[in-house]
């Protein structure tokens, strides 16, 4: 049989994701910088689209003493008002999609109405954290070079020193790999080296956390110390703790081994991490939830988000009827992208307080009594619950932030596995907060070790494996019972 080009019909069922779904399913996995830049991208790229001003804001906004006792319903507007055909012959293009249809109010879960945005007279205090330096290590040990008498082959020596160091401050390469490099005798690298390792940061610029320690010790004048001797020596002891090997082999006392010790936690093991490039941060609550009586009342935070409006220059131009041709297919694509686009924000707006409204109606005694509480939650549970896909509630989880009584949290930080127990199923995240606790109350010369948390949180109908109990705590980055002894 031959082969032949040919055109066939047939019938067939597919799904197809339309420009406007694809948009809101965009815009609902935005963190909120990323969606802030969109509106604002949306805002330079689209002639249709005007920011509201503050007045026009708030004489928009219902007030929020008005019956705050009765539920308000989430108003949505049907339709922009804006004929989906594409064909040049549409007259009656008007979209009406604005912030001026999208209510501002929502109902919590125990029915208490909370006006959306923070236009409820409370100043909004954000966590933030001081930037980290702007100068990079690189750039302040060569700073220091330029004011040191260096020849120019020295110079060149340490430029590459500083720019094979890592963030912690320690050389990334072989001195031989440096002569090499530099074109230059072995001896003069060790020179150079042996110089900047005394340039602030004192300590960087060393190829080992033992020479860095020992580095910082002679600077301060202790290169014939105890302390010297137990990095230089016994180091390895130190790590793991072994106070009374170290005190018979340089036959001294624990005493002197614990102030010896007192003063090598005075060193910075990590000296180049005070010039990372690592910018901070910042975190801004997409909702609060706050405690009224004994309610819970959501609000979403509009804070620093440009509310949008239809240009009502572009609307009254097209229905001047000298706009004809070009101009108007022009002016119907801007004003029905302006329209999709309200109208995604606001069903992002209304998603993300479904699915916060519904986390909180789950681990209410989270909200009362903190992270011990916590249940065991799963995003099909809150996919049930509010009728939506659980693909939907993971995007609307991911990279938003809530402020509650017990802090800021992740969205996702709620959905945790269970551990099953004598009194019910209970959260992992309940039990490494109970680990926590029973850690942060043990005696410093004494620490209590795996066994022993697993015979307590048994004593609580707790039951779980004591490799359970070292994962857990591995992954709150706390070390072993033998790790965490201290004599001092």
């Amino acid at each position: 049989m031959g082969l032949e080009a040919k055109l066939v019909q047939k019938m067939g069922q597919s799904l197809m994701m339309t420009p406007q779904l694809q948009q809101a399913i965009k815009l609902l996995q935005l963190g909120r910088l990323e969606y802030k830049d969109a509106i604002e991208r949306e805002l330079l790229e689209n002639p249709a689209l005007e920011e509201m001003r503050e007045e026009t804001q708030a004489s928009g906004l219902p007030s929020p003493e008005s019956e705050p006792n009765e539920p308000t319903i989430l108003a949505v507007p049907n339709s922009s008002g804006v004929s989906d055909d594409s064909s040049e012959s549409s007259n009656n293009v008007e979209p009406r999609a604005d912030w001026d249809d999208f209510a501002d109010a929502f109902t919590d879960y125990k029915g208490s109405a909370s006006a959306k945005g923070t236009h409820d007279g409370e100043d909004r205090q954000y966590p933030e954290v001081a930037s980290t330096a702007s100068q990079t290590l690189e750039q302040h040990i060569l700073d220091q070079v330029r004011l040191y008498d260096f020849s120019e082959q020295d110079q060149t020596i340490a430029q590459h020193i500083a720019g094979n160091l890592d963030r912690d401050g320690y050389l990334e390469c072989s001195h031989e790999e440096i002569a090499q490099a530099a074109q230059c005798d072995l001896e003069d690298v060790f020179m150079v080296a042996d110089t900047l390792r005394f340039f602030e940061p004192v300590g960087a610029c060393t190829g080992s956390l033992q020479q860095c320690l020992l580095t910082q010790l002679e600077f301060r004048g202790l290169a014939d110390s105890l302390e010297s001797r137990l990095i230089k020596d016994h180091l390895e002891k130190l790590e793991k703790r072994k106070y009374d090997l170290i005190a018979k082999a340089e036959g001294v006392t624990i005493d002197d081994i614990a102030r010896a010790i007192k003063s090598i936690r005075t060193l910075d093991p990590k000296p180049g991490r005070a010039f990372s490039e690592e910018t901070t941060r910042y975190v801004v609550p997409d909702v609060y939830v706050q405690k009224v009586g004994n309610d819970y009342v959501i609000t979403l935070n509009e804070e620093g988000i440009p509310r949008l409006k239809i240009s009502p220059y572009y609307s009254n131009l097209m229905k001047d009827p000298e706009s004809a041709g070009a101009n108007k297919t022009y002016l119907t694509e801007r004003l029905r992208a302006a329209s999709w686009l309200i109208k995604s924000i606001q069903q992002r707006q209304q998603t993300i307080f479904r699915v916060t409204e519904s986390i909180m109606k789950f681990q209410r005694p989270f909200l009362d009594h903190g992270i011990e509480k916590l249940k065991p939650l799963v995003l099909k549970d809150v996919a049930d619950d509010i009728d939506m896909h659980e693909s939907t509630v993971s995007r609307v989880t991911t990279e938003k932030y809530v402020h509650t009584p017990q802090g800021i949290f992740e969205l996702k930080f709620f959905f945790t596995s269970g551990i099953k127990t004598a009194s019910g199923d209970i959260s992992s995240s309940s039990v490494k907060e109970r680990i926590k606790s029973i850690i942060a109350a043990e005696s410093s010369g004494n620490p209590i070790s795996d066994q022993q948390i697993v015979d307590t949180l048994k004593a609580e109908k707790i039951d779980i494996a004591r490799r359970t109990v070292a994962k857990y705590r591995e992954s709150l980055g706390i070390a072993s019972s033998s790790q965490r002894k201290k004599i001092l």
